[in-house]
């Protein structure tokens, strides 16, 4: 009952207090990997050279924090407290659906400047020409995704390996998001980092997608997500994105443009083109896929406690 009890109470604090506003440890560390990549990265050695520091700068900075966190854990008697602080920290729940809302309810008063400005904070696509449907999309996509991210991944690898999976998983998938890009700065010395993700997330992606799934239309979802997935670039947000889209019945993905270049992205999911009503229906997938793997958990949980 002990994972039950800190996953609620994690969950608990997320929804009443959301990601603290100062001295956040992911702000700290994230400032930590931008200085060890400007020191590492550089434009004048060979490919493989780049490689080898990213993995290196990556294992620099995930494992000694990963090694201090099972050595608090396993150690003290106060590790209940601990492990739930750790989660607390990990999880986005609150923090995802402020973001989304704050699109909805920009939109729904027809203020577009604000809701596109809303919307950068969300995604690295170009806002300055968003439609609402564009805007309604690229929010809906976000909230997908980070639900796997940051609601569904932690609770997946806080449930196998405690707090020191969660800590390890969390630092790994930040890299990827400041590292892990196919530009000419990133694609070598980020390549570590983005292949550790996409193997950290596979299962939970996975889950995350089936549990759409199996709150929208689910035919649907299953069909999205078995003949649109592989059309994704990401092999992970694939099956979260297509199955989302088809779970909710909307049609997403599309011609996007990222820094001023118009890319061809695949059409995911079925039905009418999004708008701002259909972010809350998003959220609200989200938020009951959390509910759901909360009641898994406490019925494992009970299972185990009466064996």
């Amino acid at each position: 009952m002990t994972i039950a009890i800190t996953i609620l109470t994690a969950l608990a604090l997320d929804r009443l207090l959301g990601e603290p506003r100062y001295w956040h440890p992911l702000v700290g560390f994230g400032k930590l990997a931008q200085i060890i990549e400007t020191q590492s990265n550089s434009k004048n050695v060979a490919n493989s050279t780049l490689k080898t520091r990213g993995a290196i700068s990556l294992a620099l900075l995930v494992f000694p924090p990963t090694a201090l966190t099972a050595f608090v854990s396993y150690r003290y008697n106060t590790y209940l407290i601990f492990e739930i602080f750790i989660l607390y920290l990990s999880l986005g729940a609150r923090s995802l659906v402020e973001h989304a809302q704050r699109v909805v309810d920009a939109l729904l008063l027809e203020h577009i400047e604000e809701a596109r400005t809303y919307t950068s904070h969300l995604v690295s696509r170009d806002t300055d020409k968003m439609t609402e449907t564009d805007i309604s999309r690229a929010t809906i996509e976000s909230t997908l995704e980070n639900g796997s991210d940051a609601i569904f991944a932690p609770l997946f690898w806080f449930a196998i390996g405690g707090a020191p999976a969660v800590v390890f998983y969390r630092l790994s998938n930040t890299l990827d998001a400041m590292w892990g890009y196919r530009t000419t700065r990133f694609i070598y010395f980020g390549r570590a980092a983005a292949r550790l993700d996409d193997v950290l997330n596979y299962i939970p992606a996975r889950l995350t997608a089936f549990t759409y799934a199996c709150l929208g239309h689910f035919q649907k979802a299953m069909k999205c997500w078995r003949t649109q997935a592989h059309h994704c670039k990401s092999p992970n947000g694939g099956p979260v994105m297509s199955s989302g889209a088809g779970a909710l019945a909307l049609q997403l993905g599309g011609p996007t443009f990222y820094h001023g270049e118009l890319k061809d992205c695949p059409v995911i999911g079925c039905g009418e083109r999004p708008h701002a009503r259909n972010i809350i229906q998003a959220i609200y997938l989200v938020q009951r896929g959390t509910c759901v793997w909360l009641l898994i958990t406490w019925l494992v949980a009970g299972g185990y406690a009466l064996a």
